[in-house]
């Protein structure tokens, strides 16, 4: 089940209003700042900081996750069959018809579509199943405890500029109140702020360490077009394993998360690219013609045959031209079929 707006409120989210409350009140305690230019200048950049950081903050919450179209999902009578279907063989080869029509580009470890028996819906291209949220979803990056959410294709953005206004939020905190925490060890600081300085500055400076780590490693991340889950576990193509088989250049990668429009990359709205159902890749064109699923006259066997076009030749090492690109899905759905046949033979014969 996953949670709902109610739900989602973290004690953490009190920190922020404490932070600009605390903020206001050192530096109304001390009164340091003489020059009014000064003071208007600081005052503006604290709070539109703070309202950016609000803003992308709410908005990676209260972002529903993205799931699979219904089109993904089986038919009734094939949903049945599947059911009661024990042969995993038989089982794949429902799953390939019902695939035949469908954007697939990726595959599981041992060349089989990628089905989530939870949700009963056939896997998109970068899609995973969110155990805490219970449901699939698309391109999914981690499920993040301090949002209580899963973080996908409808909040990715969001959650980037979520880290990096926070970065600047507990930046310019810590760069602000450290020349009073300077004055507190001198003990030319009144004692009235005295504690609101000390742990102030503690805190922001921790969270600018812990922020700083995770934002550049979503931002590399972004320049790579890789989720989290990818960069632990490379996707699986027709050719085999490759971490870098979304990856379409730096400013596409970038492109993909944040939209064309330079001009809304910093604000909190959605502008990435695509649907969150198929993306491009290096290997294809993202138009290509996609799998079709044929039954060899003398078997039962149900094999997959594809017909891409290449991008370019540095970019299709992999794939020759067309007979190899079949040659090669229809070698792994037939390894596929028969160590599935040889495990239930085996099965068969140990019973």
């Amino acid at each position: 089940m996953a949670p709902t707006a109610g739900d989602r409120c973290e004690p953490s989210e009190a920190a922020p209003g404490w932070a600009h409350l605390k903020g206001l009140q050192t530096r109304s305690a001390t009164d340091t700042i003489t020059m009014m230019g000064e003071r208007i200048v600081y005052l503006i950049f604290f709070h539109v900081s703070f309202v950016m950081f609000v803003w992308s903050y709410w908005k990676t919450i209260f972002t529903k996750p993205a799931n699979p179209s219904k089109e993904f999902c089986l038919p009734k009578a094939e949903k049945e069959r599947y059911e009661k279907e024990e042969r995993p063989e038989s089982q794949q080869e429902i799953l390939w018809r019902a695939a035949s029509t469908l954007p697939l580009y990726t595959r599981t470890g041992a060349g089989a579509i990628r089905y989530c028996d939870r949700c009963q819906v056939i896997k998109p291209d970068r899609c995973h199943h969110c155990s805490a949220c219970d449901m699939c979803v698309l391109k999914m990056d981690h499920h993040c405890p301090w949002v209580n959410n899963c973080v996908g294709f409808s909040n990715y953005k969001f959650f980037i500029l979520f880290l990096a206004y926070s970065l600047v939020y507990c930046l310019f905190i810590a760069a602000t109140v450290l020349q009073y925490f300077i004055k507190f060890w001198t003990n030319e600081l009144n004692n009235s702020a005295k504690f609101h300085v000390l742990f102030l500055f503690f805190v922001a400076a921790m969270f600018c360490i812990s922020i700083l780590s995770l934002f550049s490693y979503h931002l590399w991340l972004v320049g790579k077009n890789r989720s989290t889950i990818e960069a632990f576990r490379a996707p699986v193509f027709r050719t085999g394993s490759d971490k870098n088989g979304f990856s379409l250049g730096f400013r596409k990668n970038i492109a993909q998360v944040f939209g064309d429009q330079k001009q809304y990359w910093l604000l909190p709205i959605f502008t990435s690219q695509g649907d969150g159902l198929t993306f491009p890749t290096r290997l294809v064109n993202a138009d290509a013609e996609q799998a079709t699923v044929t039954l060899q006259p003398d078997s039962n066997k149900c094999v997959p045959e594809v017909s891409v076009s290449p991008l370019s030749e540095s970019q299709n090492r992999l794939l020759s031209n067309e007979q190899q690109a079949n040659n090669a899905d229809d070698h792994l759905a037939e390894n596929f079929l028969k160590s599935a046949e040889s495990e239930t033979v085996t099965m068969e014969s140990e019973s």
